[in-house]
């Protein structure tokens, strides 16, 4: 046809070859959203955006607790789901959901396919809603989505539940115990990592043996005696609790730990110089010396080894304290148990007769722990997936600006360092 050109619209019907014909807003409607087993029945427009009216495409109603079939019907109740923004515009879907009287659940509301039973919104804002949580803070979230921010961490509990594993104690053998400070160091929640994935797999309030305790009760007897290895700080209430449950389990005193009693009792003996020294020069240079005190030796600078001999030179007392900070070190790097244990003897005798109090007090300490000590030897396992977990978990309660209560920062704990793996959810245009 003259005139006509391709795409142009003719006589009320489209030229353009191969092309669909135009779609009822309905059908377009329902291929954007892309929910499957779902169909659009109308739409409307309201002062705050867009309102779609769904329905699922089956007839026979499910059970929103067990997924079972049910036809007796109870009654019918208008809701509303939160969606995905489409164009900026706030999007609800609303559908006169049923409630049916299951057999085995009673009285409640249906399964339907865009969301979770009990949850007002679709599973794809809240897949989207835990992605963002999962790199940017809570508040930035809130705004982002237009939801409250306490809204927020409930979708986050939820989503955590959905993709997370259905047991997570399931098939451990290899944990590190520590716990995490919020709240301004006032409050305490205790973690359970698997050293073996890396993941965080359990968490409670508290710091003390009940806590811990609690988590060995979720274990069970049987699983508990499958652990092979217990990794700990030095702390007595989580020491008594491991040895408690874990009976086939090595109990593993954290090298970090461990070495830090050394590295503390250098400190003490260093700023005691410090005061005992008259010369202003003199004091200024030892306290100036620390970090090349506490440092590797293959990590000094120049100038840092520089101090180092010059404290070898005017304070005989402080160089033999470094010596023994040293020393510990070296024997904790050992792989053979038995020239660790002599070796530690030694050590303890010498910081026992050293006339440096502080590492007189360290050397009782390691004593007292000597077998968790040498089971670190034995195994090279450490917290140090623990403390690599806080980090990360300090890392999220600053972006959050802290936590008001324990379950919001587990549930992020479990959202960012569980292993689930999130992508911000996408439609795929659905023909169901």
């Amino acid at each position: 046809m003259e005139g006509a050109r391709e795409g142009g619209y003719l006589g009320g019907s489209y030229t353009n070859l191969g092309a669909h014909p135009p779609m009822r807003a309905t059908s377009l409607l329902k291929t954007v959203l892309g929910i499957k087993f779902t169909r659009v029945t109308g739409i409307s427009f309201t002062d705050e955006g867009l309102v779609c009216d769904v329905a699922p495409t089956t007839t026979v109603a499910r059970c929103g607790s067990c997924c079972g079939k049910v036809r007796d019907i109870y009654d019918r109740r208008e809701r509303l789901w939160r969606h995905l923004d489409l164009g900026g515009m706030k999007t609800e879907l609303r559908y006169a959901i049923r409630r049916v009287d299951c057999p085995r659940c009673g009285v409640t509301t249906e399964l339907v396919p865009w969301a979770r039973h009990a949850s007002s919104f679709t599973d794809a804002f809240e897949q989207t809603t835990a992605f963002l949580a999962q790199a940017c803070a809570q508040t930035v979230v809130s705004e982002a989505m237009r939801v409250a921010w306490r809204t927020v961490g409930a979708i986050i509990r939820r989503v955590v539940d959905r993709f997370g594993p259905e047991d997570r104690l399931a098939g451990l053998t290899h944990i590190g115990v520590d716990e995490l400070s919020y709240r301004k160091h006032h409050e305490y929640v205790t973690i359970v990592i698997d050293h073996v994935s890396g993941n965080v797999v359990w968490a409670h309030p508290g710091k003390n043996a009940d806590t811990l305790r609690k988590f060995f009760t979720d274990l069970g007897p049987e699983r508990c005696a499958l652990l092979k290895a217990v990794t700990i700080d030095m702390s007595g209430a989580y020491r008594a609790a491991a040895e408690e449950h874990a009976i086939n389990a090595d109990i593993i005193f954290d090298r970090f730990h461990v070495q830090r009693l050394a590295h503390d009792a250098l400190d003490e003996v260093r700023r005691a110089e410090v005061r005992a020294t008259e010369e202003p020069e003199d004091r200024r240079a030892l306290k100036h010396s620390r970090f090349a005190l506490q440092k590797n030796p293959w990590n000094l600078t120049a100038i840092e080894q520089g101090k180092l001999v010059e404290v070898q030179r005017t304070n005989r007392t402080l160089y033999r304290a470094y010596l023994l900070k040293e020393s510990l070190a070296a024997i904790l790097d050992r792989r053979q148990q038995y020239v660790a244990k002599q070796k530690l003897g030694e050590w303890i005798s010498w910081a026992s007769h050293s006339g440096l109090a502080p590492f007189a007090k360290a050397a009782r300490t390691i004593g007292r722990h000597l077998d968790g000590i040498l089971a670190y030897v034995a195994t090279g396992l450490s917290n140090g997936r623990s403390e690599g977990i806080n980090g990360k978990a300090r890392t999220i309660t600053r972006r959050s600006y802290g936590f008001h209560d324990p379950s919001s920062l587990i549930g992020m704990l479990f959202l960012c360092c569980s292993g689930i793996r999130l992508s911000p959810a996408r439609t795929i245009p659905c023909t169901h």
